[in-house]
């Protein structure tokens, strides 16, 4: 068996997982990692961001995009505690992320050494599970167990803290049985199984709700199997968009705050409420009390903990959604609900909003934007009203191609997320649809764009406004703006130059008609500024 250093182990253990890419800052702590890597370079892809943040909110979009872990190494102090809001961010939608940091020596933990932080402390109440490696025999091994427990049941973030003179220390390394082992959960029973299916067999108001749990199962094919044998209309929450195709006549949009007024007609008044890989959060259920009050509900989903949390259900199927639907699939009979499906479509006939004069009006824009997009197309959004906007009026088709930050609703997730996204579906196209506020938050990455030479389309929903939080205040506090109205002078046309990409401004729809087409070809990166009405709200579409 060979001697390795820590280090080395590391990336070896990393190696027998599949990794090819990460993401990351180097720093004291961690120069033996680094060191290491500069033999690796040509096995592992290391991409150096602007900062720690946007390097946790790349892996992130790296595993959304791909569906495999994300990677990121940090070093100890501030370099771990900027990955804090990615790895939370990782923790609230179940993304599979396994982080890496390193630490002082052991000797001097519990010391106030310079740059010591107790990482593990931080992170534990947002990580599936963390580590501080203290004996280098059981490093590999460590490395193993994090990506089983990343990958395994609901899947999300672990982190394995790593001692400055553990990565030092030599140790023999035998790459056998390294790979990590998913843990496959136990299927339901066929009592409840056939119950679940005699209760929507007698349904004559089904619906099919979805989650990000739907996405993260790569349930797709079983979800449209599913809902067109049973001919049952589907509606989702914003983590679930593209799991169910958006153009299937099924499709009822998504629920809650800014949902659409069809869904969420069907939440108030289906019989049978089918849940798949929902957590009934609030902005999605709104009011549990009267979510689905007239409904018998199913909840299907992979962690237990989630069943009657926030919403009673009368069943409970626990286990791998991709598995239980075609069971269910199988065990229900084909049936139409012709009169509750017209029922719902004739909410489709409310009147649209007019149009706002002189400026881009998001529904518009992003209408057209998706018939210039192909479906495979991958659109990450920071968190706001143009995360809303994107949500609302642009039509995804494919599963893993919204990334967006829904749980923990973190400005500034989206720069370092198409990054990631891009690294992981070299193929595809990716844009960023950002805002003006969100977009100041972590447009340092824009250096990691033009190093990279990646062709990122970026679309920035100027309003000179933090538009949601103003909204509100619109709306609750009687129209007192208080700091949402920042009266910036930032020059997004000097900001594309400095970190050489290019620039379009859009003033109104006219011009994004005749702008988009060749701002989508171009093969360069590309900042489009559209401006975009102050007092442009989000309402529930129709």
């Amino acid at each position: 068996m060979p001697e390795l250093k820590g280090a080395q182990i590391v990336l070896e253990a990393l190696l027998s997982q599949g990794v090819e890419t990460v993401f990351g800052y180097p720093g004291g702590t961690v120069l033996e990692l680094y060191d290491a890597l500069y033999s690796y370079s040509d096995k592992i892809k290391h991409i150096i961001t602007a900062g720690e943040q946007g390097a946790a909110f790349a892996a992130d979009g790296y595993a959304r995009a791909s569906g495999k872990p994300g990677v990121v190494f940090a070093t100890s102090g501030p370099g771990a505690t900027n990955l804090v809001t990615g790895i939370a961010c990782s923790y609230m939608d179940s993304v599979p992320v396994v982080a890496i940091t390193g630490n002082v020596d052991l000797s001097d933990l519990g010391r106030d050494s310079f740059q010591e932080i107790d990482i593990t402390g931080i992170t534990m109440p947002i990580t599936k599970y963390n580590f501080i490696v203290k004996d280098v025999s059981v490093l590999a091994q460590t490395v193993k167990e994090a990506f089983s427990i990343a990958l395994s049941g609901r899947k999300g973030p672990v982190l394995i803290d790593i001692p400055k003179n553990i990565m030092a220390q030599l140790c023999d390394y035998s790459p056998q049985a390294l790979q990590a082992t998913v843990k496959a959960p136990a299927l339901p029973s066929p009592e409840e199984t056939a119950a679940a299916a005699k209760l929507i067999d007698s349904a004559q108001k089904p619906l099919l709700y979805i989650g990000g749990g739907a996405v993260s199962a790569d349930a797709s094919e079983a979800l449209i199997s599913f809902a067109e044998k049973l001919d049952i209309p589907v509606a989702s929450s914003v983590m679930g968009l593209g799991a169910f195709p958006a153009d299937n006549p099924l499709n009822l949009g998504f629920t809650g705050m800014h949902g659409s007024l069809r869904a969420t007609r069907a939440s108030e008044e289906c019989d049978v409420l089918i849940a798949a890989g929902v957590r009934f959060s609030d902005r999605a259920a709104v009011d549990r009390k009267s979510f689905a009050s007239h409904a018998r509900v199913i909840h299907i989903d992979i962690d237990p903990a989630e069943m009657d949390k926030n919403i009673f259900s009368e069943i409970h199927l626990c286990g791998n959604l991709a598995e239980i639907l075609p069971l269910l699939t199988h065990q229900c009979r084909q049936t139409r609900h012709e009169a509750w499906i017209n029922a719902l479509q004739r909410d489709n006939q409310a009147q649209a909003k007019p149009l706002t004069a002189g400026y881009v009006n998001p529904e518009v824009f992003l209408g057209l934007l998706g018939t210039l997009t192909k479906p495979d197309t991958i659109v990450a959004t920071d968190v706001g009203q143009h995360q809303m906007w994107t949500a609302q009026y642009y039509k995804f088709r494919l599963p893993r191609t919204l990334l967006t930050s829904g749980g923990l609703g973190a400005m500034g997730y989206g720069m370092g997320a198409a990054i990631g996204a891009r690294l992981a579906k070299p193929d595809s196209d990716v844009i960023l649809i950002t805002g003006d506020g969100s977009f100041l938050m972590n447009m340092n990455e824009l250096a990691t764009v033009s190093m990279l030479g990646m062709p990122l389309k970026i679309i920035i929903f100027n309003n000179n406004a933090l538009g949601m939080v103003r909204q509100w205040q619109a709306t609750e506090y009687s129209g007192r703006f208080s700091q949402t109205i920042p009266e910036r002078k930032t020059d997004y046309e000097k900001i594309a130059e400095a970190f050489g990409a290019d620039y379009i401004y859009i003033p109104d729809d006219s011009a994004a008609e005749r702008l988009l087409p060749g701002f989508l070809s171009s093969d360069r990166a590309v900042i489009a500024e559209c401006k975009i009405s102050s007092d442009e709200p989000v309402l529930n579409t129709k």
